[in-house]
C-alpha cells in the first residue's frame, strides 16, 4: 500500500497518516478471523494459517539457521555449534541430512557409527532447546557431490535421479525409511523438538506449464511416493518444501487449485539477494542491496500458509577461483541488519538463514565446483569463530524471541509519506489483537550510502504522534534498516513507542527489565506507559536524559554513549539503555530447554565473548560460556533477588550487588596455549603404480572391461567410467596395456578424462611422465594428445612385454542435479601411430584401482566412510591412518623439494597438550615457497582424516581449520601430505600449524575422540 504525500494534500502530516491509516486499521482489526487454522490431520500439536505457526495455541516467530552434521564429523562439535546458535536468540536449527554419507553401499545404512549418529544430534538439539527443520532429501543439493544423492546411483543403471523410476525408488527407500524412522521419536509430538520434515529441496517440477497450471505427472508422482515413505515411517509434523526461486510455483496447495497432486503442508522460498556465490557473475547482474518482492509471491502462491523461507541467504559459498578467505563482508553486519528486517517488513515469520554454520567439505565430500572449505562466510565460520557478522543476528533473534507480538500482523501500509522524509521508506506491521505495530525503516532508494534526519508518524493506544517528541531527528545511515515498536508489550507493561531497537526483555521478580539500544552517540526517545517517575540508576556517561511527563506515561530522551545505563520506573520497570558495542556483548541465556524461551525464563547478561547457557542452583547463578582477551573481562547478570553469586564455567566469582541490583564479578584471561612446531617428517613415494614392474593383481584393482554402459554417455571401449567398478570418489588409477612393434609403431595417444571441474591429470608410460593436465576452475573435462618419447617405449615383439600407461587422476565430484549421472573416467583413450598394422594399435586391457574395498563393496572404514579417501598408495594402504608403522621410513620433509613427477608421501606426529577449560581452534597452511613451480597438489590428512585439498594452480585456499576430535587435543596426532608433482620440476610446499583463537570456555576439547579415529589395520595391506 503506497500512501500518497501529505504536504502535497496540504493538511497537517500526523492527522493525514491517522486519517488514511484509521479505516485501514478498523478493517484489519476486524478481519483476523478471515483465515482459517490448518493441519494436516495427523497432529494437533503444530498448526498454521496466513499468519505463522501455532505450536500448542501458541503463535511463533521461528528464526534459525542451518547447519550440516557430516559437514564436521565430530558429533561432540555439533553440541559447540548448536549453543552458539541458541545463544543467538535463535529458537530452530535446520540440517540436510546426507543420502550418500549414510548409505555407502546399495541397501545398506549407517545411523549409528560416529557422525553418522543422528540420534546423537537430535538429543542434543532437544537438551540445548532447539526446534529442528529435518531435510532428508533424497537430493539436498548443499555444494555436495552429488547433491548428497549416494555416488553408487549415479551410473545411469538406477534410471533418472529425482524421478518416480522403480530402480531410483527402490534404490533411495532404505535410507529415507531410516531417516523417518529415526526422526519419529523426536517429533514435538513425541516430547522431541522436531518440528518439520522436508520432502526433496528445490525441486520445482510440479508444472509443465506454471501459468496453465499443467502438471507433471513424472514429478508429482515421485513427490508423493516421498511423502508415503515419511507418513509410512511415522513423520506426522508439517512437511514443507522449499522453491529455489518464485517461478516455479510448486507443491503448494493454495497455487494447486486443481488438485495435481505432490504438495507439501506449507510452502517454501529460498533467496540469496546478494549470490549465494563469492564469484556474483555466478547470479549474472547483482545490484548492491537489491531487494525482492517476498510478500506479493506469497500472497499469489500460498496465501493460507504463513510465509517461510527455508533457506535465506547467510552468507555465499566461495569456489575454486573465488576470492582469497571468502566474501564475509558482502553479507556482513550491514547485510544483516538490512536484508533480515526487510524479510520481516515482508511479513515473513519463519526465517531459516543458510548457513549458520558451513563447516568442511573433508574428503570428497564436495561438489566439483568447489574446494574444501564451506565456511560459507557465515556468522559462526569453518574454525567456530564468532564476530560482528553473528552478534548482529544475535540482536535481532533475542529481539524475535521476544517480540511474539510479531508472529500475528498485518502489512497496514508502506511507502514514503511515514517520515518528514522522502529518501525514506517506511513499512507498518500491525498486530490484529493487541494492535501493537512495527515500523520497519530504511532507505527508499536501498543502495543508498547517505546519511539522512527524519521524524516518523506512530499511531499509538497513547495518540498519533511524529517522533521523537524532545529528542533531535532520528538518524538512519546508508544499507541501515531499523524497527520502531509502537505499543509493544512486555509483561504487563506496554511501550507505547521507542526510537531506539527493543533488544530483548525479561521478566524477572515478576518485574519486566526491558532492553534498548541505538547506535553509540545518536539521540532515541522511548515513551512507557502507566510509569509516573524515573531514575537513572546506572550510567556510562549517558548525556542529556530527560524525562517528560504525559497523560500515559513518561517520554524519556537520551543520547546513547558506548556503554550501559539503567533507569528505574515507579512501577518497577527497569529499563537498560546501550549502544551497539554493548549489545553485541549483551546476552539473553535460557533457564529453561523449552525452544519458545519463556521470558520469566531468563537471566541477562553482559560483557563476555560468549554466553551459551545459564542454570540457577539456590543462590548462585551459573554461567556458561567463553571469554578471550588478556585481561580480566567484567561481567555484570540481571537475575533474582535471591541470587547472590556467580559461578563462570564452573568457578565461583567474587561477587557484588550493584547500586541497581545487578550482580557483578570479574573473569580472569584464559590461560595460554603454546602452539607446537610440525616435524620432523618421514617421507614415502606413493606412486609405485606408474612402474611397468609393478603388479596390478591385489584386491586394490578392478578389470575394466565392460563393452557396455548404462550411462547415456558413449566412449571408447571398453568403458572406463569409475562408478561402474565401485570406485567413486578420489584418486583414480587407471593403467592401460598395449603392445608396440616395429610393424605397428604406437607413437602417441588421445586421452580425454572427465573428472569435474577443477581435475587433474597426468600420464605415466612404462614410468615416465608423457602428460599432465594440470586442471582449469572452468574446465570439467581435460583432453590432451600426448606425442610419446622416443625410447620409451617397449618393443613388444623384440622385448617379449607390453606397454603400460598409467593414467592418474582425481575426482573433484559429481555434478549436481540431473547432471550427477555424468559418469567420472575416461572417455577417450585411443593411440595412434604409423606402420600398416593400424588395427593392432588398440589397448588390450585396462585396470582401475580406487579406495580400498571398493572393487568388491567392502567399507574399510566406515567411520570416515568412502568419501574420505581415494586410490592413492598411501590411502589404500593406511598410511594416513594412526597406528601404521612408519619405523623404517626414510626422513623427508614436503618443504624438501622433490626432483621429479608422481607422488610422495609425508608423515610426522604432531603432540597436543590443551589446557583445561581451553577452546582451542587449530589450521594447517600450506605456503609455496619461492621460486618454486605451483603445478602440484597436496592432499592434508589428520589421524586419517583428509581435511585438504591444496591446489595452488587453481585456487586461493590455503588454510584448513581442523576441529577438535579428529584431532587429539591431549595426544599424539598423525599429520600427513600426500604431494602430487604435475611435472618434471616436481614440487615442494611448507606446512604449518596455525593458530586460529584460544578462548577460555565451558566447551570441552578434551573429550574421548577415540572412536572417531580408527586405527591402522594389516586388511590395508591386501590392497597394494
Amino acid at each position: 500500500m503506497q500512501l500518497p504525500t501529505p504536504w502535497r494534500l496540504g493538511i497537517a502530516p500526523w492527522l493525514f497518516s491517522f486519517a488514511i491509516l484509521l479505516p485501514v486499521l478498523q478493517f484489519v482489526l476486524g478481519s483476523q478471523d478471515s483465515w482459517p487454522t490448518l493441519g494436516n490431520g495427523l497432529q494437533q500439536t503444530i498448526q498454521w494459517d496466513h499468519y505463522s505457526l501455532v505450536i500448542n495455541g501458541e503463535r511463533i516467530f521461528l528464526f534459525g539457521g542451518e547447519m550440516h552434521p557430516f559437514r564436521v564429523p565430530v558429533p561432540e562439535v555439533w553440541e559447540d555449534v548448536l549453543q552458539k546458535i541458541k545463544a543467538a536468540g535463535m529458537r530452530m536449527v535446520s540440517i540436510y541430512t546426507h543420502w550418500g554419507f549414510h548409505a555407502p553401499t546399495p541397501g545398506k545404512v549407517d545411523f549409528d557409527t560416529g557422525a553418522h549418529n543422528l540420534t546423537r544430534f537430535l538429543e542434543m538439539a532437544r537438551d540445548i532447546g532447539l526446534y529442528v527443520l529435518v531435510r532428508p532429501g533424497p537430493y539436498i543439493n548443499g555444494e555436495l557431490n552429488a547433491g548428497g544423492m549416494a555416488l553408487w546411483a549415479t551410473t545411469g543403471a538406477y534410471g533418472d535421479v529425482r524421478s518416480n523410476g522403480t530402480a531410483y525408488t527402490e534404490a533411495w527407500t532404505p535410507y529415507q525409511d531410516g531417516m523417518a524412522q529415526l526422526v519419529k521419536a523426536f517429533q514435538l509430538t513425541e516430547n522431541g523438538t522436531v518440528i518439520m520434515y522436508q520432502i526433496e529441496n528445490e525441486y520445482a517440477n510440479q508444472w509443465r506449464d506454471v501459468g496453465a497450471k499443467t502438471p507433471n505427472p513424472e514429478a508429482v508422482s515421485y513427490m508423493e511416493k516421498l511423502e508415503e515413505n515419511a507418513r509410512r515411517n511415522g513423520i506426522v509434523v508439517p512437511t514443507i518444501h522449499n522453491a529455489p526461486g518464485q517461478g516455479g510455483r510448486s507443491w503448494s496447495r493454495d497455487y494447486d487449485t486443481g488438485h495435481a497432486g505432490g504438495d507439501v503442508d506449507i510452502y517454501g522460498l529460498d533467496s540469496y539477494p546478494q549470490c549465494w556465490s563469492c564469484v556474483t557473475e555466478d547470479c549474472g547482474t547483482i545490484k548492491d542491496f537489491a531487494i525482492a518482492d517476498y510478500w506479493d509471491h506469497f500472497q499469489q502462491v500460498s496465501p493460507r500458509q504463513p510465509p517461510m523461507m527455508p533457506e535465506f541467504q547467510g552468507g555465499a559459498m566461495n569456489p575454486w577461483d573465488g576470492p582469497a578467505g571468502g566474501c564475509k563482508e558482502r553479507t556482513g553486519p550491514e547485510f544483516v541488519n538490512f536484508y533480515y528486517r526487510d524479510t520481516i517488513a515482508q511479513k515473513v515469520t519463519t526465517l531459516n538463514l543458510y548457513m549458520i554454520y558451513g563447516g568442511t567439505n573433508w574428503g570428497w565430500l564436495a561438489a566439483p565446483f568447489i574446494g574444501t572449505s564451506y565456511d560459507y562466510s557465515a556468522a559462526i565460520a569453518e574454525d567456530r569463530s564468532i564476530d560482528a557478522k553473528y552478534y548482529e543476528i544475535k540482536n535481532l533473534g533475542l529481539f524475535t524471541r521476544v517480540a511474539h507480538e510479531l508472529a500475528f500482523t498485518e502489512r497496514v501500509g508502506n511507502g514514503t509519506a511515514y517520515t518528514n522524509n522522502t529518501a525514506i521508506f517506511v513499512t507498518e506491521l500491525r498486530n490484529t489483537d493487541t494492535g501493537a505495530a512495527f515500523y520497519v525503516l530504511r532507505h527508499a532508494i536501498t543502495s543508498s550510502t547517505s546519511t539522512e534526519y527524519f521524524m516518523l508518524y506512530v499511531n499509538t493506544s497513547a495518540g498519533n504522534f511524529m517522533v521523537p517528541q524532545i529528542e533531535g531527528a532520528t538518524v538512519l545511515s546508508g544499507y541501515e534498516s531499523r524497527i520502531t515498536a509502537v505499543d509493544f508489550h512486555f509483561g504487563n507493561n506496554t511501550l507505547i513507542y521507542s526510537t531506539a531497537e527493543v533488544l530483548t526483555y525479561a521478566i524477572i521478580d515478576g518485574h519486566s527489565t526491558l532492553v534498548l539500544w541505538v547506535p553509540t552517540g545518536l539521540s532515541a526517545e522511548f515513551y512507557l506507559q502507566g510509569v509516573v517517575n524515573g531514575t537513572i540508576s546506572a550510567h556510562a556517561g549517558a548525556q542529556g536524559i530527560t524525562f517528560d511527563k504525559r497523560d500515559k506515561g513518561v517520554v524519556v530522551g537520551f543520547t546513547q554513549p558506548e556503554g550501559m545505563f539503567v533507569l528505574d520506573f515507579d512501577t518497577g520497570v527497569r529499563v537498560v539503555l546501550v549502544d551497539r558495542k554493548t549489545a553485541y556483548k549483551f546476552w539473553a541465556p535460557a533457564l529453561t530447554k523449552d525452544p519458545k524461551v519463556p521470558v520469566n525464563q531468563t537471566a541477562l547478561v553482559i560483557g563476555p565473548y560468549l554466553v551459551r547457557s545459564a542454570a540457577l542452583d539456590t543462590d548462585t547463578i551459573c554461567i556458561f560460556g567463553d571469554s578471550n582477551g588478556t585481561t580480566p573481562i567484567p561481567i555484570q547478570v540481571f537475575t533474582t533477588a535471591a541470587t547472590s553469586k556467580i559461578r563462570w564455567n564452573g568457578k565461583d566469582l567474587a561477587t557484588t550487588r550493584t547500586a541497581h541490583g545487578t550482580l557483578q564479578a570479574t573473569i580472569l584471561p584464559p590461560a595460554a596455549f603454546t602452539l607446537p612446531k610440525l616435524g620432523p617428517w618421514k617421507s614415502q613415494d606413493s606412486l609405485p603404480e606408474r612402474r611397468p614392474a609393478y603388479s596390478d593383481s591385489s584386491l586394490a584393482w578392478a578389470d575394466a572391461n565392460h563393452m557396455t554402459t548404462p550411462s547415456a554417455t558413449k566412449g571408447t571401449t571398453p568403458y572406463l567410467y569409475a562408478d561402474e567398478y565401485g570406485f567413486h570418489t578420489g584418486v583414480r588409477l587407471w593403467r592401460g596395456y598395449f603392445a608396440s612393434t616395429a610393424a605397428s609403431i604406437v607413437t602417441g595417444a588421445f586421452v580425454s578424462v572427465q573428472g569435474g571441474t577443477a581435475h587433474a591429470w597426468s600420464a605415466f608410460l612404462n614410468g615416465q611422465l608423457v602428460a599432465s593436465f594440470l586442471g582449469d576452475a572452468s574446465m570439467p573435462i581435460g583432453n590432451l594428445t600426448i606425442s610419446f618419447p622416443s625410447g620409451a617405449l617397449y618393443d613388444s615383439d623384440k622385448d617379449g612385454r607390453e606397454n603400460v600407461l598409467l593414467v592418474m587422476h582425481d575426482d573433484t565430484g559429481h555434478d549436481e542435479l540431473n547432471a550427477a549421472l555424468n559418469p567420472r573416467g575416461i572417455f577417450n583413450a585411443t593411440l595412434f601411430g604409423s606402420g600398416s598394422g593400424g588395427a593392432r594399435r588398440q589397448f588390450s586391457r585396462w585396470k582401475v584401482a580406487g579406495t580400498a574395498g571398493g572393487a568388491s563393496g567392502v567399507a574399510l572404514d566406515p567411520v570416515r566412510t568412502l568419501y574420505n579417501e581415494g586410490g592413492l598408495t598411501a590411502e589404500r594402504l593406511g598410511w594416513h591412518l594412526p597406528g601404521f608403522d612408519d619405523s623404517l621410513w626414510p626422513a623427508g620433509s614436503p618443504r624438501e623439494h622433490s626432483a621429479d613427477a608422481g607422488v610422495r608421501f609425508y608423515r610426522t606426529a604432531l603432540d597436543l597438550a590443551v589446557p583445561d577449560g581451553l577452546d582451542v581452534s587449530l589450521a594447517f597452511r600450506f605456503v609455496t615457497p619461492p621460486s618454486n613451480s605451483t603445478a602440484y597438489r597436496a592432499y592434508l590428512y589428520v589421524n586419517g582424516y583428509q581435511f585438504g585439498r591444496f591446489y595452488p594452480a587453481i585456487a586461493s585456499e590455503d588454510t584448513f581449520p581442523v576441529p577438535p576430535g579428529v584431532l587429539d587435543y591431549s595426544g599424539d596426532n598423525v599429520v600427513a601430505v600426500a604431494v602430487w608433482a604435475q611435472t618434471e620440476l616436481g614440487a615442494a610446499v611448507d606446512v604449518e600449524l596455525v593458530l586460529r583463537y584460544a578462548v577460555g570456555s565451558s566447551f570441552s576439547t578434551k573429550f574421548d575422540g577415540a572412536y572417531l579415529r580408527p586405527g591402522w589395520g594389516r586388511e590395508r595391506l591386501l590392497y597394494a
